[in-house]
């Protein structure tokens, strides 16, 4: 009973130094308390395709029609690659007076139009030629391509119970050493953690580009990045 106490307490210690932002278990009596990580690596199964479409002419007319006649681009560049605009999504559409500060009262210069489009694809074979055509527009900027996981809570689940198999394992090494038996799961508190990675848009203008017809993509020929999903667990155990 006294080397299980003993190691009890480092094993509190360790796991508050460790991983003090969890939640506290008190443990009780013939309990051992133990804290494990655990994670779970998926293949992404969608990419987030993001780009603004953007305009600036004299009049705000004549921004809106040149920024009309970029989104039809746009359309016709998703058509021709087997999608439907319609699953494009709109973020933001904005029309915005542009000003000359150089004199002391400013002056109105031109109008801006800017449009956030995002489209989430599930075959990524589409993402090289789409990338390319609108990297050919010179109306389309801030593009970026950011793959995500569309299925996170079973990676969530499997993250946990990986994470509880170490912490059992972890809990039943304990009781052993102190000549004891693992009994039951009295009680456990769970976090998981997403590997989030922000893709920052590209800050210059997208400006056209002349490219030979057999130049690849730069995305193609690489490997997506995994998506990675970590759990911590705190189990108290029984002890027999």
């Amino acid at each position: 009973m006294k080397l299980s106490c003993a190691l009890l307490v480092v094993l509190l210690l360790t796991t508050f130094i460790h991983a003090q932002e969890h939640p506290a278990i008190t443990a009780q009596p013939n309990t051992v308390f133990v804290g494990a990580d655990g994670r779970f690596e998926a293949n992404p199964d969608t990419v987030l395709v993001q780009f603004n479409i953007s305009a600036q002419e004299e009049t705000s007319r004549a921004a809106y029609d040149r920024a009309s006649k970029a989104a039809e681009q746009v359309r016709q560049i998703l058509r021709a690659n087997g999608i439907e605009p319609k699953t494009a999504e709109i973020g933001y559409f904005s029309i915005q007076p542009v000003y000359d500060y150089k004199t002391p009262k400013r002056k109105l210069v031109a109008y801006r139009v800017n449009a956030n489009v995002s489209l989430k694809l599930k075959d990524f074979s589409k993402i090289a030629p789409i990338v390319q055509q609108l990297s050919q527009s010179d109306v389309t900027e801030n593009q970026s391509i950011n793959y995500t996981l569309e299925d996170m809570e079973a990676a969530k689940t499997r993250a946990v119970e990986d994470a509880y198999r170490r912490a059992r394992e972890s809990a039943a090494a304990v009781a052993r050493a102190g000549g004891r038996a693992l009994g039951e799961l009295s009680c456990a508190s769970v976090d998981t953690f997403e590997n989030i990675r922000v893709v920052s848009p590209l800050q210059a203008r997208a400006m056209p580009m002349r490219m030979e017809a057999a130049a690849p993509a730069p995305t193609e020929e690489f490997t997506p990045q995994s998506v990675v999903v970590t759990a911590h667990v705190n189990a108290l155990f029984n002890l027999r």
